[in-house]
């Protein structure tokens, strides 16, 4: 099967790092090399703060209504050509407040825009480990006011090394109380200590989590706490986690026995699609279809849906499949 043809779930893609090339030239005015150099990282960066630079452009262009529609609305045209059939996309709405916006209208407005596509599409709000306690708060209770009413979760993003996983256990002892799920970044440019501390916090996906392959006992302890782990291969390789692709762990971590989704990290940035990611890995990491099509069973069993909707997302993924 073509790859393209496969129905994909995206659980862990960046909304500002997605940013349509076309419509950043129409919002910005800016020529084409500029918006390349400020859209898309370099094949290789020097670790992932270097890669976080490519945020701000992005960012300064999302800072009204009518642009955070258009932005979620071309993203949800790209899921639709990709063949994405459901999609958790995360993105931090006090970034986009910087102009007047309140964060409820940041919120409103992305949803509005990606009900413009077929695609169904729910949202994760991040926290920003740069952030105040005070602000982070203001997150957990903008996803609790918009809870299954197009937000699904919260997330916590930025740079990893610098401030410690464990510095938020309380505002994960928050989300937990009010029962909003929530996804961390971990493992990525910090090692094991900030998995296990994200395992500490008690959550059931880490974002990336790649670097769990260097102590067999944090793999152990994923497994035994049922945790998925949202890979994102380009962006690793960008980041400098891994050093090229076919020195990606992940086909270790699935023979390992612990679950994983394949995820795009930044559409724009990493200058991928699923698709993309789907076919290197095949041809240069040695995943089969046969991992492919799991690692999105897997998604859907670990997505923020409720129960009645994985089984529905289920029944129509495997639906497709059939017609491929």
């Amino acid at each position: 099967m073509k790859m393209k043809n496969i129905p994909k779930i995206e659980l862990h893609v960046h909304l500002d790092g997605s940013l349509d090339i076309e419509l950043a030239k129409q919002l910005s005015l800016k020529d084409d090399d500029y918006i390349e150099s400020n859209l898309i990282a370099k094949d290789k960066c020097e670790n992932l703060n270097d890669y976080l630079t490519k945020f701000d452009f992005p960012c300064s262009l999302m800072q009204s209504k009518e642009n955070l529609i258009k932005v979620a609305e071309a993203l949800g045209k790209n899921f639709e050509e990709d063949n994405v059939i459901y999609a958790e996309v995360r993105f931090a709405p006090l970034k986009h407040t910087l102009e007047g916006l309140s964060p409820d209208l940041v919120v409103e407005s992305v949803i509005e825009g990606f009900s413009k596509c077929k695609t169904k599409v729910n949202l994760i709000l991040c926290m920003m480990r740069n952030d105040t306690f005070s602000d982070n708060l203001k997150v957990i209770n903008l996803a609790e006011k918009y809870f299954n009413n197009g937000v699904v979760g919260i997330d916590l993003a930025g740079a990893e090394a610098l401030y410690p996983t464990e510095d938020f256990i309380e505002l994960f002892s928050i989300a937990r109380a009010k029962d909003i799920p929530y996804t961390i970044h971990a493992g990525e440019a910090a090692g094991c200590e900030s998995i296990n501390s994200a395992i500490e916090a008690h959550t059931n996906r880490i974002g990336h989590g790649i670097r769990c392959i260097e102590d067999e006992n944090t793999m152990n302890l994923i497994k035994k706490n049922d945790i998925l782990l949202e890979i994102c291969p380009t962006s690793n390789v960008q980041t400098n986690v891994v050093k090229d692709m076919k020195s990606h762990p992940i086909k270790k971590i699935i023979d390992s026995g612990i679950k994983v989704s394949i995820n795009t990290d930044n559409r724009t940035v990493s200058n991928t699609t699923l698709t993309k990611e789907y076919e290197l890995l095949i041809n240069e990491v040695g995943l089969s279809e046969l991992d492919i099509i799991k690692t999105n069973i897997d998604a859907i069993s670990y997505s923020f849906l409720s129960l009645e909707d994985k089984k529905y997302l289920v029944d129509k993924y495997n639906s497709m499949l059939l017609m491929k």
